[in-house]
């Protein structure tokens, strides 16, 4: 992830400026492209948010699992302009989840959530190339 988001700091929950290469350290990552504008994102966004606390607070050990939101709220254009550019963007909201190393797993999480709940995550895990004991 570090070349992803080189030389950038991320925004946690709770306001905290965070390292990108420490806070998704060894996890499946869903780079999440959305805007508040955007009818689709605010109906996928809940679902994503349910999903998530799922996998981190309701599994245990917590599922190694972080999502990057990514708006195109006409902020930090820059880096969103990398990034579609790098995931081949073209509409949102679209759920890119990637490994540790940047590379693509799936460019369809939206799709595979909606589908198939909290069992697509092992398939993404099993993608990734990281080593943990989570089922």
């Amino acid at each position: 992830m570090v070349d992803v988001f080189s030389g950038r700091l991320l925004v946690s929950r709770d306001g905290r400026s965070v390292d990108p290469e420490e806070a998704l350290q060894n996890k499946v990552v869903g780079l999440y492209f959305s805007a508040g504008w955007c009818s689709p994102c605010r109906d996928f966004t809940p679902v994503l948010c349910d999903f998530y606390t799922e996998l981190l607070e309701e599994t245990e050990p917590p599922a190694p699992f972080e999502v990057v939101f990514i708006s195109s709220d006409h902020s930090a254009e820059e880096m969103v302009g990398d990034l579609k550019k790098k995931y081949n963007i073209t509409a949102i909201p679209k759920l890119v989840i990637v490994k540790q190393t940047g590379e693509v797993i799936t460019d369809k999480g939206r799709k595979q959530i909606r589908d198939k709940g909290l069992s697509c995550f092992q398939n993404w895990l099993e993608s990734a190339d990281i080593f943990q004991n989570f089922s």
